[in-house]
């Protein structure tokens, strides 16, 4: 049987988070009433001109050098001309032989240990198109469809790969990756359920004993990495069968179908020289000098891999757990803020890792979102250490703060739920369980050391719960054993 290799390059669009469009000053905010976030500049109108977003090309560089991407002191802009009813312009404002950054690399961690180096071709500077409402839920079953420009001329940019992927997995992990770099840079909110990063795969087959690549097919509709990763296993095997049956696979455009679980066809593949690319006449050139560039070099903050390192050499936290915290920029926030207040970084990550995540799932919120305030749940951390208040109380004050916010003290005084530490008081507690349970005492005596755990529960009922477990167990030991 016949081995096949694959080979991947991805391409994303990412909306960068300016407050305005690329070349005006229409709001970039989702929503709104169709065609109401918008002018003559983005809808294209004769006699008016363009004016760069200043931001735009600075996020643009921030992407680029948190990717590793050599960023080009000289760029411009050029026109892709096609026709699509959600482009109004008639063409797109782009870059094509010179885009803003080029040459990076995110090096991908693989099941095995090993490392995948894969190559960013280029980042470049772009307009976003509209969109078509379709009457129906999906374009095949809809009578009509309205071009809605809101999205028009929100800028993005385009990530290219070059081919150095293998397998759906790969691609899968990039993406992840790749978002998650462009997060913590702040360059995107990379949601791609409200489209504001998208994927498209650029995927070919070729035997084993081939040195070159096969025939390219481009994959796009692609809204989650799970679509990428299904969609791409699904190409796969239809390029292997269709070359196992002495056939060709023809260079086109697919559209992924994520309730059929197929790709289909779309239209023949273009290239380069069908869009007629030609220098954009209303922008003058981007030049970034030295100082303007170290200066957003200034802005980037720590990136995964970065925090990752520090949290594990620094902090002695797990490689799962700094894993765990690093995937959610909101929760690696408030671990660090905790820290600075409470310097035990195992028990905070695991209040974070585990009931605070909990809360969060069963909320299904952001951390972000939340009243929590990262100097309370400090000062509830610290009441624990000392003993002030028990583990199980600290979860229900934890708790009313997730929800409602406030001080740690605060809750604790109203519950009371301030923990019994004083050995006198504690000692009375003990004395009456003893008396109330001879029979769980003579076992103990009798050598059934288990019995010890119930006496420890009869008096933290007793005291409910707020009792020292660990000063109440002394004290049972003393009295079972003095007198025995």
């Amino acid at each position: 049987m016949t081995e096949y290799l694959t080979t991947i390059g991805l391409e994303f669009h990412a909306e960068l988070k300016t407050k305005t469009k690329i070349f005006c000053s229409c709001p970039t905010d989702a929503g709104g009433e169709p065609n109401t976030h918008v002018c003559p500049v983005c809808l294209g109108l004769p006699g008016v001109l363009p004016v760069l977003n200043r931001h735009a090309v600075e996020l643009a560089v921030m992407a680029g050098l948190a990717l590793n991407c050599q960023i080009a002191e000289y760029s411009k802009f050029d026109r892709k001309n096609y026709f699509y009813p959600d482009l109004p312009k008639g063409y797109q404002v782009t870059q094509y032989p010179m885009p803003i950054c080029h040459d990076g690399y995110i090096d991908l961690p693989l099941a095995d240990g090993a490392v995948r180096h894969v190559r960013i071709n280029r980042i470049h500077l772009e307009e976003d198109a509209g969109k078509l409402v379709h009457s129906g839920e999906h374009i095949q079953d809809s009578h009509y469809s309205l071009p809605d420009y809101n999205r028009a001329a929100v800028p993005l940019i385009e990530i290219v790969t070059e081919p150095d992927i293998t397998s759906a997995e790969e691609a899968r992990n990039f993406g992840e990756s790749l978002r998650l770099i462009l997060l913590y840079a702040g360059v995107s909110d990379v949601r791609m359920e409200q489209g504001s990063l998208r994927c498209d795969v650029n995927i070919s087959v070729r035997p084993a004993d081939s040195a070159a690549l096969g025939v390219k097919v481009e994959i796009k509709n692609l809204n989650s990495f799970r679509s990428v990763y299904r969609a791409i296993q699904y190409e796969e095997q239809r390029q292997r069968e269709l070359l196992a049956g002495g056939g060709s696979v023809v260079q086109e455009t697919r559209l992924w179908d994520e309730a059929s679980g197929e790709t289909r066809a779309m239209r023949s593949k273009e290239d380069a020289h069908d869009y007629r690319y030609f220098p954009e006449p209303d922008l003058v050139p981007v030049v970034i000098d030295a100082a303007w560039l170290a200066e957003i070099a200034e802005k980037l903050p720590e990136l995964p891999a970065a925090r990752q390192q520090r949290f594990e050499s620094e902090l002695g936290l797990s490689h799962y757990d700094a894993g765990q915290l690093v995937i959610s920029p909101p929760l690696a926030r408030f671990f660090d803020a905790v820290y600075t207040l409470f310097p035990e970084a195992k028990t905070v990550a695991n209040w974070l890792l585990g009931d605070i995540s909990r809360l969060l799932n069963e909320s299904d919120a952001e951390l972000d979102a939340v009243p929590l305030d990262a100097s309370e749940f400090a000062y509830l951390l610290s009441e624990v250490k000392k003993g002030a208040i028990n583990q199980a109380s600290a979860k229900t004050v934890l708790e009313e703060m997730f929800r409602q916010g406030g001080k740690a003290a605060e809750i604790i005084a109203a519950h009371g739920f301030a923990q019994i530490s004083d050995s006198g008081a504690l000692q009375a507690q003990v004395e009456q369980v003893l008396i109330a349970n001879a029979q769980p005492v003579a076992d103990y005596r009798a050598g059934k050391k288990a019995a010890l755990g119930f006496l420890v529960g009869q008096v933290m009922k007793q005291t409910r719960g707020q009792a020292n477990p660990a000063m109440v167990r002394e004290l049972l030991e003393k009295a079972l054993e003095s007198e025995n």
